[in-house]
């Protein structure tokens, strides 16, 4: 744990396991400042966003909304419909010959949140290019007073951020509300109108779970496959692996690969952090870099060899196995069930045919969720490969 330089005075960045949930988990001693969360004008709405509320009106959101994401409801609700998309999308993929997978991804991505959150009253593709479009953003340091962007960078992020929400609104938001009015479904935005959200609150949630929904789980699928295809021996040991181990490799590579690489988090009261015989005191407004791929590497948590893929690690009681990829404490992100589930369905059925990567990805960074993206991953594809038998896959 240490406080950057003079130049940024109040900044701790933490790189451990063990003080990063002290952080995560000092629920009246800190709030949300990751994801653009105290830039986000909240005076005229009554409920706040999920994803930057604190406090006992979060606490309750949570408990509410948990029920679409507890993993049996998201195993019995959406597997079918995963499948389905995953097979037609795959089938259109496999009658071109080829794909570009970080676009199928996209689709595949948007497509599952739509249904969970309750999107599902426009196309698809254009549901998801209006999405796209909102990462447009001018790049920011979330460490310095004003984002450290210029008056001309802030006058470009309101353009493309407010643009394609409105579009998002009367296009795929509005047409989605009224549906629900009508007639209650099993869904998020029929939950928030239970619940006396206006359309403009239920917009904002579904500009935060349609974002997180498609951006985390877009990046993490693309970034799994790139592992699976470059190792021959783990990618047919999780073709043959039953669920849980399968599982168990995805959760792996999302520990090593964390799509949201830092968490922040605003301090405003003193809470002290402590690690072995050390302690820090972090005053008010002081902001916590958490950054999560150097922590989840934190081999007094993992163990030996914590850069290296190895599913199946013994980890301390309580730890999950992403480690801090989905977050923890209050806002620990609900939908890793759901991400790593719809990932497995997809990932199953692309490796299981006759492919090879035809071009590599470009590895790039995204300021707003603080992690990575992968473009132009090309993929050529055949028929289904010949079975494998796990005691073939182990020779």
């Amino acid at each position: 744990m240490e406080r950057l330089g003079t130049e940024r005075p109040g900044v701790w960045r933490i790189r451990s396991v063990g003080a990063a949930r002290q952080v995560l988990r000092a629920r009246a001693e800190t709030t949300q400042a990751g994801f653009t969360a105290e830039w986000i004008p909240k005076g005229r709405l009554t409920h706040h966003p999920i994803l930057i509320s604190d406090g006992p009106q979060h606490d309750e959101q949570r408990g509410k909304v948990g029920r679409f994401f507890a993993p049996r409801v998201v195993a019995e609700r959406y597997t079918g419909s995963m499948e389905a998309c995953a097979d037609r999308l795959l089938a259109g993929a496999l009658a071109a010959g080829r794909c570009r997978l970080d676009d199928l991804a996209l689709l595949y991505s948007v497509e599952v949140t739509a249904e969970v959150v309750g999107l599902t009253d426009s196309p698809v593709p254009k549901m998801a290019r209006r999405l796209v479009t909102f990462f447009n953003q001018p790049p920011f340091d979330i460490t310095r007073p004003d984002l450290g962007r210029t008056p001309a960078q802030w006058a470009r992020a309101a353009a493309n951020g407010l643009l394609p929400i409105i579009r998002f609104h009367l296009a795929d938001v509005r047409p989605a509300i009224r549906a629900r009015r009508r007639a209650r479904r099993a869904d998020v935005v029929s939950h928030l109108i239970d619940e006396g959200y206006s359309d403009i609150e239920i917009l904002v949630e579904c500009v935060t779970y349609g974002t997180a929904g498609m951006v985390t789980t877009r990046e993490f699928i693309c970034m799994a496959a790139w592992h699976l295809l470059r190792h021959d021996a783990l990618r047919e040991r999780y073709l043959v692996a039953g669920e849980q181990e399968r599982f168990a490799i995805l959760n792996e590579i999302i520990r090593l690969e964390p799509v949201v690489g830092h968490l922040y988090r605003r301090v405003q009261q003193p809470v002290t952090i402590s690690e072995g015989a050390q302690s820090w005191t972090l005053d008010p407004g002081d902001l916590v870099d958490l950054c999560i791929r150097a922590a989840n590497a934190d081999p007094e948590v993992v163990g030996d060899s914590p850069l290296e893929l190895c599913p199946g690690r013994s980890l301390p009681a309580g730890l999950n196995q992403a480690v801090l990829s989905f977050g923890d404490g209050a806002h620990k992100c609900p939908g890793q069930p759901l991400a790593i589930l719809e990932s497995d369905v997809l990932l199953r059925r692309l490796l299981a045919l006759d492919v090879t990567v035809a071009a590599e990805p470009e590895l790039g960074w995204d300021d707003l969720i603080a992690g990575y993206f992968l473009r132009g991953f090309d993929l050529t594809l055949a028929g289904r490969k010949p079975s494998t038998s796990p005691d073939q896959t182990l020779k």
